[in-house]
């Protein structure tokens, strides 16, 4: 990362999400899936680098996602999708540092979109706010709104329908067995529960809300996810994230969580992390916008 923190740069986290239950209870006229779902901000995650540039290019420092090309990248993609609603004449060079393994339903690549739409909306001086961005990001991908907005969330629609919610905080093993779950292909998958009955805020408060539509389907066709699940049920709750191959404990001690690594599969990554009550990336504006620098 030589250069990296010269002049110019300025550092943004990109925090990864759980899902702490997620339901499928129709489809839309326009072939979507109606979701509902509680996303919990985490204290841990990707972290962007952006330099402003005066010449208009927007371009990608380095490599963000193996296998990813520039043009299809997350991060590129919300820098010129901002800089055409704004009309800017700016441009940036960008650094993705990635953490956050991809299809894990962490929220990586959205994560990464939202960072670099709100902190460049700061460099380049657009100011479109917190509500324009939101909307922008959803042409990006569903999960890229609770990123803008930086607030745990109940949500409905495509996931991008929120409403703020207080979480008690915790700390959290998480597990990533080294499978990429491809989204669409759990989406055919014909055993797949499409019609959940809709649940209310109530409902999750009161603890009746915790599955995952899509365990049943991954489990069966990843048997190093079913491992996963295997190996923790005797000791804790595991519960899977998004349409992704991760699986999370959600502990009230970081003691707690640790004591379950000695029970996690030897052919999976995991951390101990710990949840946001908002995200890193507010605070990070907070300072900005204060004249610290955004990395604290």
């Amino acid at each position: 990362m030589n250069g990296l923190d010269g002049e110019g740069w300025s550092q943004w986290p990109a925090p990864a999400k759980l899902n702490l239950f997620l339901e499928i209870i129709g489809r839309r006229p326009d072939g979507y899936h109606e979701l509902q779902t509680v996303f919990r901000l985490l204290d841990w995650g990707d972290r962007i680098r952006l330099r402003p540039r005066g010449d208009g290019r927007v371009g990608r420092v380095g490599t963000s996602v193996e296998g990813v090309a520039e043009g299809d990248d997350l991060a590129i993609r919300a820098a010129k999708l901002l800089k055409s609603e704004a009309n800017s004449s700016q441009g940036a060079d960008i650094v993705v540092e990635k953490v956050i393994p991809t299809g894990a339903g962490l929220g990586g690549g959205s994560s990464d979109a939202a960072t670099v739409l709100v902190a460049l909306d700061l460099l380049w001086n657009t100011r479109l706010g917190v509500d324009r961005l939101a909307e922008m990001g959803l042409e990006l991908g569903a999960d890229v709104p609770v990123f803008v907005r930086g607030q745990n969330a109940w949500a409905t629609g495509l996931g991008e329908k929120l409403t703020p919610v207080e979480l008690p905080p915790a700390w959290v093993l998480l597990v990533h067995p080294g499978v990429h779950a491809a989204t669409a292909r759990l989406f055919q998958a014909p055993d797949l529960t499409r019609d959940s009955p809709p649940a209310t805020i109530s409902d999750f408060v009161a603890g009746r809300l915790g599955g995952n539509a899509f365990e049943a389907v991954l489990r069966r066709l990843e048997p190093d996810v079913d491992a996963v699940f295997q190996a923790l049920r005797p000791w804790a709750s595991p519960r899977l994230t998004g349409s992704g191959s991760a699986v999370f404990v959600e502990c009230a001690t970081r003691a707690q969580a640790e004591a379950l690594l000695p029970r996690v599969p030897e052919h999976c990554r995991s951390w101990v992390v710990q949840s946001a009550a908002r995200s890193p990336l507010q605070d990070a504006v907070a300072r900005y916008t204060t004249g610290a620098s955004p990395s604290g």
